[in-house]
């Protein structure tokens, strides 16, 4: 082990929503690890010279940056001289789910590259550690663009926005469809597909859980169990035999060279075509007028047929139930993030997630269900009172 590891001096600068530029000096005790590997990955895969190797304090830069809702840590990697390297990516610990989902990252992100899907390219993976370089696709994500399109209304300027959802949905269309080809259900850390089972318990179980009951402090409502499995039924009946992302939000698309650029995919497997569209179209951090989302329900089917046939009409359909489910997935998440793990970044997007639960149970293909809508309602008159 070379003579610098036990006394690193190589600093890191945090930046998160609360910590911006400070300095942590680095210790055995901390990252010393993570740093010894990540120096010789650089190394070994030629993004660093044996001169920079030998003193990383004087010849590199290496800044922690603050996941979203993901407990594995990230550091952007440069030279001294403003030079960028990579972004590195460990797993948050060394347990097997730990190092299979970074397993997984590793092995979905290079299919996915390979058939000619624009997400990061790799540079390096030490699979002891778990650590994977990417290329480094900058700050500038499409929530980003978003926001700064505003007016001091809080109104979006559709003008700027809607190319780059244009863009995104047709990018989809090609990753769900040509990420299919090939893909490999044994790279899948989490689970296989998205299923009946995966519904119930993680997206309308993980609202009644997470949200009503734990966050509202509310006791389960005679009748919901039956409306859960009512549109899980519903849900699965969408063939699963394409690539699903399963977080599909405008917080992980990147934007770079003028390019839609898609991050965290490692929870990938495979499912039906409308779950990943509704993620991005219904996504809270947005809140895209329906008007838009309408449209961009038709860019995306056009999208898909030029590559595979579909039923356009079977396909609303089936969408109308995913997107449902997709709703209870968020507030059920959000939820949990900010309740048990103290994200307080989720908290406020869970009221705007919860309206557009509302407004979604309007839905004629949903009139079947009598107790959702009341309860989706009763529950943001119970977080507003509490807000």
């Amino acid at each position: 082990m070379p003579s610098w590891v036990l006394t690193v001096q190589l600093f890191i600068f945090f930046t998160t929503a609360v910590t911006v530029g400070t300095i942590v000096r680095m210790t055995e005790k901390n990252e010393s690890e993570n740093v010894r590997v990540l120096v010789a990955l650089l190394h070994g895969t030629g993004l660093i010279s044996r001169q920079e190797a030998d003193a990383p304090l004087t010849s590199l830069v290496v800044q922690r940056l603050a996941g979203d809702g993901s407990s594995r840590r990230f550091w952007r990697v440069g030279r001294r001289d403003g030079g960028p390297i990579c972004l590195a990516v460990a797993p948050a610990g060394r347990t097997e789910q730990d190092m299979m989902e970074a397993r997984a990252a590793r092995m979905i992100g290079m299919h996915l590259h390979d058939r000619g899907v624009r997400v990061p390219a790799q540079y390096g993976w030490d699979a002891e550690a778990g650590l994977l370089l990417f290329e480094d696709l900058g700050d500038v994500k499409l929530h980003d663009l978003v926001e700064q399109s505003r007016n001091p209304m809080g109104e979006m300027d559709l003008s700027v926005v809607r190319p780059w959802y244009v863009q995104a949905v047709q990018q989809l269309a090609f990753m769900q469809i040509r990420g299919a080809a090939g893909f490999d259900r044994d790279w899948c850390w989490d689970t296989r597909e998205y299923d009946r089972p995966l519904m119930l318990n993680r997206e309308s179980g993980y609202f009644l859980r997470a949200f009503w009951q734990e966050l509202l402090g509310q006791e389960p409502v005679p009748g919901i169990a039956e409306e859960f499995e009512q549109i899980a039924t519903a849900a699965s009946q969408a063939p699963a035999g394409f690539f699903l992302h399963r977080d599909f939000q405008s917080r992980n698309i990147m934007v770079h060279n003028g390019q839609p650029c898609f991050i965290d995919f490692q929870g990938g497997r495979m499912g039906p075509l409308g779950y990943d569209l509704a993620s991005l179209l219904i996504d809270p951090y947005t809140a895209l007028p329906s008007s838009l989302q309408e449209e961009l329900v038709q860019v995306y089917l056009d999208a898909v047929m030029a590559l595979h046939p579909v039923d356009t009409q079977q396909f609303r359909r089936e969408y109308c139930f995913l997107a449902l489910q997709r709703n209870l997935q968020i507030i059920g998440a959000f939820s949990f993030l900010s309740r048990v793990r103290g994200k307080v970044f989720f908290a406020r997007f869970i009221a705007p997630a919860l309206t557009s639960l509302v407004e979604r149970l309007r839905d004629q293909e949903l009139g079947d269900l009598r107790v959702l809508p009341l309860l989706a309602a009763q529950g943001l008159k119970l977080l507003r009172q509490g807000q």
